[in-house]
């Protein structure tokens, strides 16, 4: 061991200092060790889903990638595989230990890093590798070139020297410091931040239909749509009441998400941001933790509980309540802490408020058009109006801004590490302006019509009125009452890449599913109940041939979409709309405006990653890509 210990004290002489060495540039012809650490980002158990990602995202932007993906997939979509391997059971509790590779890891506070180093620089040279106290690995004799792969302490610099025996017998020293800085981020906010609409595992639909009851003053009383694969209960209308045994087999059948209570999804732009920065750097890991959760506001959801979104959380009941996400927040950080003190959050995601200002009211009031549904939809709560909106802007939300930036500066110090990403307009046409009314792409419900006048208006006080509040009250400008070091850094640049993506376009490239089977004038369905039992769909196609991920003009998902890629049971509303049993009649409507209609694709939140990306580097003080660290070489020993 003295004698080891010689040997790393005399590369350090001999460079004059290792950490200056290390970031001096090595000219390609001469001998370097290159490293980087493997799978890191760290919510991957299975270092094969990071690889998968990391080929994806070679030289492409975030989009390109998920563009990439969908085409490998055939639209199927690549986390389908991924949501069964994370360090985050279905629950949304962290795994700890969790089993990486073979390797049980503390998520929150992990001891040491997997990492893979060679020599470049060497082709036919043999390499003598010694490290120091901080590796677990053998010193040993191997091809310069062969990828080693060692574990390497967290919290100190690993020292690792080759000796670079060439062809001719001379020897050449080369040494790197290794240093793995972890950064830990969290993702918080709402139904966008959640990654709504889009699940980890599509639902499977069958190919015949499944009856849903119509409330009065509609032509008929009830209508097929496609239901869930595998259901083998009454598809009819006939069951008069609740049965236990039938909602506990449908909800079985339900989409996967990484967390089905607050439907987290892997597609995310948060998720997706924190693992392009680890894609980027080959000298970090990035510990992420996801907690947004769908349908919360400022104080149901970020600083309060709220109402879980499913009932069957992946083979388990999910909670009856889902705990605040700042409160989960803080016990997470807590836990890390007590195997690291000096484990600090880096970062903070956000995008929250739209909730707070009921805009899900405002699609509701856009899309349900039928008068008696209009009527009994008004009265639950779930029409709102574009001046309630207005009241809620104004009265509500800088209050809930306030104490939104009172419970997170304690988490992170200055807000500036709080990256807000704000909201895109959904419904810009290929031409910049607002998509027309009509039934296309919603006409999975017979009271969805889009108004064009409402759906105006609406769009109209976005523009004008949410954005510009939602840009004042995160960067403490227009009038915002903040304190020092209370303005969160934001982002709004995906908003021009939205424009000609909202929920009308359409493409002759998009899905042939899509152009055949959705129809633009709202025609999608059978209209004849004794047809649509057998086949739902008036196209030729079956309805498991939707694919949820294939690229498509439109980055926002109708309410067509929404059914056929989640087919939302509605949870978490109030009481009195809950729905009686799976016919019944409330559910259709409410799954369509809980459910994931109007919210990014997975191709709109990979956009929105590319937008923040920039400003997450800024902050973390992280270059694109990052420079690799290269050693200059060392005298011959002795």
């Amino acid at each position: 061991m003295r004698a080891f210990a010689f040997l790393v004290a005399a590369a350090a002489a001999l460079a004059g200092h290792v950490g200056s060495a290390a970031a001096q540039i090595v000219p390609e012809n001469e001998p370097r060790i290159v490293w980087e650490v493997n799978n890191r980002f760290r919510l991957f158990r299975e270092e094969k889903d990071f690889l998968l990602q990391t080929d994806a995202l070679n030289g492409r932007s975030v989009l390109q990638s998920e563009q990439e993906l969908a085409l490998e997939s055939e639209g199927r979509g690549w986390a389908r595989n991924a949501v069964g391997r994370l360090c985050i059971d279905g629950a949304g509790n962290v795994v700890d230990p969790c089993p990486r590779d073979g390797v049980n890891e503390d998520y929150l506070s992990p001891t040491d890093y997997s990492v893979s180093l060679h020599v470049e620089g060497a082709p036919s040279a043999t390499c003598s590798w010694l490290f120091d106290q901080g590796a677990q690995a053998q010193a040993g004799f191997l091809p310069c070139g062969d990828v080693m792969k060692v574990r390497v302490r967290a919290g100190a610099p690993t020292i690792v020297t080759a000796d670079v025996r060439g062809e001719d017998g001379t020897v050449q020293r080369v040494s790197a410091e290794i240093a793995v800085r972890d950064y830990l981020i969290a993702g918080l906010g709402d139904s966008i931040a959640s990654g709504e609409g889009n699940p980890d595992r599509p639902v499977a639909l069958a190919d015949d239909g499944f009856c849903f009851r119509q409330f009065g003053g509609l032509a008929g009383t009830q209508y097929f749509r496609p239901g869930r694969a595998g259901y083998k209960g009454d598809k009819s209308c006939e069951v008069s009441h609740a049965d236990p045994n039938a909602m506990d087999a449908w909800s079985r059948l339900a989409a996967r998400w990484q967390n089905a209570a607050c439907h987290r999804s892997l597609y995310s732009y948060q998720l997706r941001t924190a693992l392009a920065l680890a894609v980027e750097n080959p000298h970090i890991a990035v510990t992420f933790l996801p907690l947004a959760c769908s349908g919360s506001t400022i104080d149901a959801g970020v600083l309060g509980p709220r109402k879980p979104r499913e009932r069957n959380c992946n083979g388990i009941k999910c909670p009856a309540s889902v705990p605040s996400q700042v409160s989960d927040l803080q016990k997470l950080l807590a836990r890390a802490r007590k195997n690291n003190p000096n484990r600090r959050l880096d970062l903070i995601l956000l995008t929250v408020g739209a909730n707070d200002i009921d805009f899900s009211g405002l699609v509701g009031d856009v899309i349900i058009d039928d008068p008696v549904s209009r009527e009994l939809f008004k009265h639950s709560g779930v029409i709102g109006s574009v001046a309630n909106s207005q009241a809620l802007l104004g009265q509500k939300l800088p209050s809930g801004f306030a104490r939104l930036r009172a419970a997170l500066k304690p988490l992170v110090g200055d807000l500036d590490r709080v990256v807000f990403t704000t909201y895109a307009d959904p419904a810009l046409a290929g031409d910049g302006q607002i998509c027309g009314g009509g039934p296309g792409g919603f006409d999975v419900h017979p009271s969805f019509n889009v108004d064009g006048g409402r759906l105006a208006a609406a769009s109209d006080f976005v523009e004008r009125s949410f954005l510009p509040a939602m840009k004042a009250l995160a960067t403490c400008t227009g009038g915002a009452l903040c304190n020092a070091g209370e303005a969160m850094t934001f982002v709004d640049a995906h908003q021009q890449a939205f424009m000609g993506h909202g929920f009308c376009a359409r493409a002759s490239t998009d899905p042939a599913f899509d152009n055949e089977c959705f129809s633009a004038d709202g025609k999608s369905f059978q209209e004849s109940a004794a047809k649509a039992a057998v086949a739902p769909l008036t196209c030729s196609r079956s309805p498991s041939e939707f694919r949820a991920y294939a690229s498509r003009a439109r980055w926002i998902r109708t309410a067509n979409d929404s059914y056929f890629a989640a087919m939302t049971y509605p949870q978490g509303a109030s009481a009195m709309m809950e729905p009686a049993d799976i016919h019944d009649a409330t559910w259709g409507v409410l799954s369509a405006v809980y459910g994931g209609a109007v919210h990014p694709t997975a191709e709109g939140h990979a956009a929105m990653a590319d937008a923040a990306l920039p400003e997450v580097r800024r902050v973390l003080g992280l270059a694109k890509p990052a420079e690799a660290v290269l050693t200059a070489p060392l005298a011959a020993p002795q």
